[in-house]
């Protein structure tokens, strides 16, 4: 006993788990201390405070390295079923997982039960409510949820073991896993393990009561459909990883949804060629593919929601692709529809597009292209939203993502610079304007009509039918002629060499009547004739006149030429320019120019 301590008289006991410590300091006043007040205690408190606070201190970090609280929950000793004598091995989130596994794969429910915390369910109700659970839980774990046992942790604490020479922060143990999170009506529902402790035993990994909360509904919306009981139980037995009946049904579901796809786009095919508007046959027959992939995933969603439902490896290939084809059908068919309904609103507003056009209905015609384009951009964007959604991606990957931004970005600017930068160009066109559909330009030596304008491309019509496809980028990249940039009428030239002695008058008298017997010419009287160039060939005379359109400008312009040739072959044969030399007499030395030929 402390000498301090009266006799008779006991320390009180700390609080169990406190993580303070009252420490009771005495000090025994001597005659010496007396003679000095003041001196000892003055000296002692410092030390006596000091004291106390290192003790304080060390208990209460002793303390804290003994709490468990952080490594699993704490449950009362009856919230599980007890041990039934046979080998339950619930120390590691993989040795529980594997022996409920195995205790459903033997139809043994009761000592699957045990891998169950049921504190949720009342004491009286647990022997008979177990079974019954642990039976669904295993029904829906084999159709919805594919476990992949090499992450499933094998320790008790089922921390994360660092690999050799790996930085990063220190790993912790876990108290709590996530299995998968499965949503049914419209509610997520969580599948998860957790490490409980009762008061006087080991911790144990079992299935957490929210879990086993969440079967109920689970079951309903993904357990065993009504005809499923038809399936004879000899072909209820495992072979490569799926039930023996699965192997016989797959290949049944696949000719028979083959089979409503093709009936599909024979119906979309009859009702196209019975159509009497030619924009609805056109999307009809562009619908066919489309159509017949919806009919073929709505089909197949059909059985597997109501007649019978695979296995979890099927169904992890079956669920995300049925989605992506059910989500790109639909888009697309919205898209084509769309399609026919511009094509539709162009061919009544402004008809067959080209340069005879105006301004404003080739304009208009490059802004449907453009609102088709924003269009297809917002629905890829919503398609790819819907199937991050319906797939539950965004959070395996959305943080991944977040976290790669960077070598994302970086990768994606190389990979995709091509294609970037022609999708911001057409959009540059489609805005600016600089190039409308059905503009006539002049684009490396090439005369031509925009045809289409891409999200990559454009494609450019020849005056003889053929087609040019160039980069977007590579023709806003280079200088081109637009004929057509703010009016389709141009101003078109017939250059002629004739003889210097030509009389200039006479011949823009000719091309005065030539024009006025032409339809095809516009504005006659802006039409001029000068003498643009002169040289040893002769004298070149020039003749402008303004066409509507450069297509019929070309035309006319050919057939103006042929009617001047003509006129001074028949008229004044002798205006055509010929080539002369110096002929110089070999008697008296005179010298004269002969003509020796046409130039």
């Amino acid at each position: 006993m402390h000498p301090s301590i009266p006799p008779g008289h006991a320390p009180e006991p700390s609080p169990p788990g406190a993580g303070w410590v009252f420490v009771n300091w005495t000090t025994r006043i001597t005659p010496r201390s007396r003679a000095r007040p003041g001196a000892a205690p003055a000296l002692l408190s410092p030390l006596r405070w000091l004291l106390c606070a290192v003790v304080i201190l060390c208990h209460g970090a002793g303390a804290a390295a003994q709490d468990k609280t952080d490594l699993w929950y704490e449950i009362a000793a009856d919230a599980y079923l007890a041990d039934s004598g046979d080998a339950v091995d619930r120390s590691t989130p993989r040795q529980a997982l594997r022996g409920y596994m195995a205790a459903v794969e033997r139809g043994d429910y009761a000592v699957a039960a045990q891998y169950l915390n049921l504190s949720r369910i009342s004491e009286q109700d647990r022997a008979q409510v177990g079974p019954e659970r642990a039976r669904m839980l295993a029904s829906v774990l084999r159709r919805q949820v594919w476990i992949d046992w090499s992450s499933m942790p094998a320790r008790p604490d089922a921390m994360i073991e660092r690999r050799p020479g790996a930085n990063g922060p220190e790993p912790k143990p876990r108290r709590n896993l996530h299995l998968d999170t499965l949503e049914a009506g419209g509610t997520a529902y969580d599948l998860r393990l957790a490490r409980f402790k009762p008061p006087d035993g080991a911790p144990v990994w079992l299935f957490t009561p929210q879990t086993v909360a969440n079967v109920p509904p689970l079951y309903d919306a993904f357990g065993p459909r009504r005809y499923e009981s038809l399936i004879p139980t000899a072909l209820k037995h495992e072979v490569a990883g799926l039930w023996l009946w699965e192997w016989i049904a797959l290949p049944l579901l696949a000719l028979l949804v083959f089979g409503l796809g093709w009936a599909a786009h024979r119906a979309v095919h009859l009702m196209a060629t019975r159509a009497s508007r030619n924009w609805l046959k056109t999307g009809l027959t562009r619908s066919r593919l489309p159509v017949a992939l919806i009919v073929m995933a709505g089909a197949a969603q059909a059985i597997l929601s109501w007649v019978i439902s695979f296995s979890s490896p099927v169904q992890a290939f079956l669920r995300p692709t049925l989605t992506i084809v059910m989500v790109w059908a639909l888009g697309v068919t919205a898209l084509r529809i769309l399609d026919a309904i511009l094509h539709k609103i162009t061919l009544r507003f402004v008809g067959e597009i080209d340069d005879k056009r105006s301004f404003d209905e080739r304009s208009f015609y490059t802004s449907i292209y453009a609102l088709r384009r924003l269009i297809v951009l917002a629905t890829v964007g919503i398609a790819a939203t819907i199937v991050l959604l319906q797939l539950n991606l965004f959070d395996s990957i959305g943080m991944t993502l977040l976290a790669s931004a960077g070598v994302l970005t970086v990768v994606l600017g190389i990979a995709g610079q091509a294609v970037l930068g022609n999708i911001i160009a057409s959009l540059q066109i489609a805005f600016a304007k600089p190039v409308r559909i059905g503009d006539a330009v002049f684009f490396e030596g090439e005369w031509a009509y925009v045809e289409a304008i891409f999200y990559t491309f454009l494609r450019l019509r020849t005056w003889d039918n053929r087609r040019i496809v160039v980069p977007v980028t590579y023709f806003v990249s280079k200088p081109f002629e637009n004929w057509s940039v703010t009016e389709a009428r141009m101003m078109r030239v017939i250059d002629i060499w004739v003889d210097p002695m030509a009389d200039v008058d006479a011949l823009r008298a000719s091309f005065c009547r030539m024009l006025d017997r032409d339809e095809e010419v516009i504005e006659p009287e802006n039409a001029f004739v000068y003498a643009t160039d002169q040289s040893e060939a002769g004298l070149k005379v020039s003749f402008y006149a303004m066409m509507p359109d450069p297509s019929t400008g070309w035309t006319a312009q050919s057939r103006l030429r042929e009617q001047l040739m003509a006129c001074l072959r028949d008229e004044h044969p002798e205006w055509i320019a010929r080539s002369r030399v110096l002929d110089v007499g070999a008697r008296d030395g005179s010298a004269r120019t002969r003509a020796v030929g046409a130039g």
